[in-house]
């Protein structure tokens, strides 16, 4: 039996020379469950690529007999690069190395059957999944614009991230839709989906969770298959997750999670800081090693941070150092309004390119989507190049899903969402009526839709011209699953481009996307040419959605504080800390405590993604929901340790109430640490005293005098205005967002909670 924790001497593989000794103890601590509680930039990477290099090298497990699970693609190729870079070929029969979901499909492509599928069953996507319980809606009688799909689908994504399935649910959960009928949908989507032979990503674990709970033999024989498990960003895990991972572990509990309790910001995907906290208790005997010397900051920057996220309750504890010296403070700004913040921005990004700083290294990281539409104003009157990270991905555009569509169907004969999605795409005159037949045939004869249009031809339900619409399509789809076999998935997807119609109906189309859409076309096939078969590109597909901004472009960052975790910059601008805003108001009003936490949690994030200087700003006065509103500073101003900071405020007017607290004792934040609310108080520091006194010039703000709350009947007073593409947009359960798609009067948003929508343009209001 080898010692729980080798000889830190011992060995000389060269990963273990540049780590430093919480590092190289985390490495050769290769016995028995490990936290390794790891701060922002402290080589948590370096740590857990060399470990798996150890456990290999040593030959205390084939690489085939390691689980090393990631949160992303990017994260699991970088390990897969850095492990490849240290011990060579060998990291390329480590078949376990990947996201949750691509080891999970992976493990239920072995075992579908047990889950009451086939091996080759489809991942659908979000569309598909709106599309198949809209179907499923209508069908029960339900009126779906007063029960949206939308609103179902949050609820079953919510209880399959807690390991629910429909027969777990107890009348509250089921009460969350349609007055209790949520159980009776949930059970129908999962029937229907075995049907189609398909599951959902939720699936992928939930599953995999119920086999491993009904049949103990497949469990055991994965819990001795992995003698090491390895799991990145650990505080990211949700509760199905968590199970998932606990179960495996009971075999050779030879666990190393690797993550940081300060840093989970992700509770509204299902992200639980709970798994992490109790990591301990899970595995009596875990041994904890903290890595907290940074290698990223200055001492300053780490100062501020790790001051204001002592402030939290729920954690376990740790502090950041750094060998460094020098660097300047953390600079907090206070200005008048959003104009002048984005302008004082602009102009110190500019002073930063003349001194030869790349704008690759600058980024300005925001708390709420709203706030871009000032930055981009001023840089495209200045000139100053920028890009916002968001808006599509690739493989979420229309002509993308519907080329996938087309080979989803090849592939898989029984997709009917796919069917569904090209029957009549482009259009080759098949309505409505024609499919709802489809339907009722398909259903009678217990068999796919497009098996279904194949037999319904042979019959007179559909008009002549109809039949042979369907007919011509449905040789068409033969015809190329048989050139499947016979060539690669890039020049299978131009011939069906091409023999659809496609590709034609495009270049036929004089608007100005179409040329852009064509080159989407043309970048897919592109990306296909890496794959072998069919099959496994659009399992890549399915598992894989990476953002393919050019890294290189010369271009300041605009994006979220979410988007920008793992991230990090030379310097780094924080605009927007008042109350209301960061703190967000509305986080606070539906989470309480646990969600101020989460807040400042999201604001160490923030600081430390800065490598050399870092800049905080608010204003006195921001525009939100189309009315001025007056701010005081975020509470989190107040937190920062003043030995690490530096004050400032370019406001040349305003409120006397600004004035008296901004020459409080030569401190400008004096008054805000001193009306700091107690923990568990999530109001605004001295807001009623705000809006009591504030008394703005009439000729700044013309509308309000103290923050505002908006409700559905104050918008309904205002005339509505044209919405497009671009706009920052308000809507009253959603919150704030950016329109990044218009079709009529339906728009797709990107809200700051970091979901996607579609909704009706009556249902929001340009801000």
């Amino acid at each position: 039996m080898t010692a729980p924790t080798e000889s830190l001497n011992a060995s000389g593989h060269p990963w273990l020379a540049n780590l430093n000794p919480p590092q190289r103890e985390a490495v050769l601590t290769t016995q028995g469950p490990v936290l390794m509680l790891a701060g922002a930039g402290t080589g948590k990477t370096a740590a857990l690529t060399a470990r798996l290099a150890q456990i290999i090298a040593e030959r205390k497990a084939w690489p085939s007999e390691i689980l090393c699970v990631t949160f992303t693609n990017k994260a699991a190729r970088e390990m897969r690069e850095r492990v490849g870079h240290l011990i060579g070929p060998a990291v390329e029969g480590m078949p376990w190395l990947g996201t949750f979901h691509a080891i999970a499909a992976k493990l239920l492509r072995r075992h579908a059957e047990l889950a009451g599928l086939q091996s080759n069953y489809t991942i659908i996507d979000t569309d598909d999944q709106l599309r198949l319980l809209k179907q499923l809606i209508q069908a029960e009688g339900l009126d779906d614009k007063r029960w949206p799909p939308k609103l179902l689908a949050s609820c079953i994504d919510r209880w399959k991230n807690r390991g629910l399935a429909p027969e777990d649910l107890d009348a509250g959960e089921s009460e969350a839709y349609a007055n209790g009928k949520g159980q009776h949908f949930y059970r129908l989507y999962q029937d229907r989906l075995r049907a189609l032979n398909a599951c959902d990503f939720g699936d992928l674990l939930l599953h995999i969770l119920a086999i491993f709970r009904k049949h103990r033999d497949v469990l055991e024989q994965y819990q001795q298959r992995f003698k090491y498990i390895m799991v990145d960003e650990y505080q990211d895990t949700n509760s199905v997750q968590y199970l998932w991972l606990r179960l495996l572990a009971q075999g050779h509990r030879n666990i190393c999670v690797v993550g940081d309790d300060d840093q989970s910001i992700y509770s509204w995907r299902g992200a639980e800081v709970a798994n992490i906290l109790r990591f301990e208790k899970d595995f009596p005997g875990a041994k904890v090693i903290k890595l907290e010397q940074n290698y990223r900051s200055t001492p300053h920057i780490l100062g501020a941070a790790s001051g204001l996220i002592h402030e939290n309750t729920e954690r376990l504890g740790k502090q950041l150092w750094t060998e460094a010296t020098g660097g300047d403070k953390v600079r907090v700004i206070g200005v008048w309004d959003a104009p002048e913040e984005a302008r004082r921005v602009g102009e110190e990004i500019e002073r930063l390119e003349r001194e030869g700083l790349p704008l690759t290294r600058v980024a300005i990281l925001v708390r709420a989507q709203f706030q871009t539409r000032e930055f981009e104003d001023r840089f495209i009157s200045i000139g100053l190049a920028y890009r916002i990270i968001g808006g599509f991905r690739f493989y979420e555009r229309a002509e993308i899903r519907d080329a996938l569509a087309y080979l989803r169907l090849i592939a898989q004969p029984s997709d009917d969402l796919a069917f569904e999605r090209i029957y009549n795409t482009p259009k080759r005159g098949l309505g409505d009526k024609t499919l709802e037949k489809l339907h009722r045939y398909a259903r009678s004869q217990a068999m796919p839709l497009a098996a279904a249009a194949l037999d319904i031809c042979d019959t007179d339900e559909l008009p002549a011209k109809a039949r042979g619409t369907v007919l011509a399509l449905m040789r068409d789809v033969a015809r190329w699953r048989d050139l499947s076999h016979q060539t690669t998935p890039a020049e299978l997807a131009r011939t069906v481009l091409d023999e659809c119609g496609y590709t034609a109906m495009l270049q036929a189309d004089r608007s100005a996307e179409s040329a852009g859409r064509l080159e989407n076309l043309t970048e897919l096939a592109r990306a296909m040419e890496e794959y072998e078969t069919l099959g496994d590109f659009l399992e890549h597909v399915s598992l894989v959605m990476d953002n393919e901004a050019n890294e290189d472009a010369e271009k300041v960052t605009i994006m979220t504080i979410h988007a920008a975790k793992g991230l990090e910059f030379d310097h780094v601008f924080l605009p927007g800390w008042e109350e209301g805003v960061f703190p967000s108001q509305r986080a606070l009003d539906e989470g309480g405590l646990a969600s101020l936490e989460e807040e400042r949690r999201l604001a160490y994030v923030a600081i430390t993604r800065a490598r050399r200087a870092c800049t905080i700003l608010h204003a006195a006065n921001r525009r939100i929901y189309g009315q001025w509103t007056s701010s005081l500073p975020s509470r989190f101003i107040g937190e920062l340790p003043p030995a690490h900071i530096t004050s400032e405020s370019t406001m040349t007017g305003g409120a006397s109430l600004w004035r008296a607290q901004w020459s409080e004792r030569d401190d400008p934040f004096a008054h805000v640490a001193r009306d700091r609310p107690q923990r568990g108080d999530t109001r605004g520091p001295g807001w009623q005293r705000a809006a009591a006194s504030y008394d703005p010039a009439p000729r700044r703000i013309p509308e309000a005098t103290r923050p505002v709350t908006k409700s559905a009947a104050s918008f309904a007073a205002k005339p509505r205005l044209d919405i497009k593409r671009g706009d920052s947009v308000f809507h009253e359960k959603f919150g704030n967002g950016t329109v990044v798609a218009q079709e009529g009067n339906k728009l797709e948003i990107d809200f700051d909670s970091g979901e996607r929508k579609k909704v009706l343009d009556s249902f929001v209001r340009r801000i």
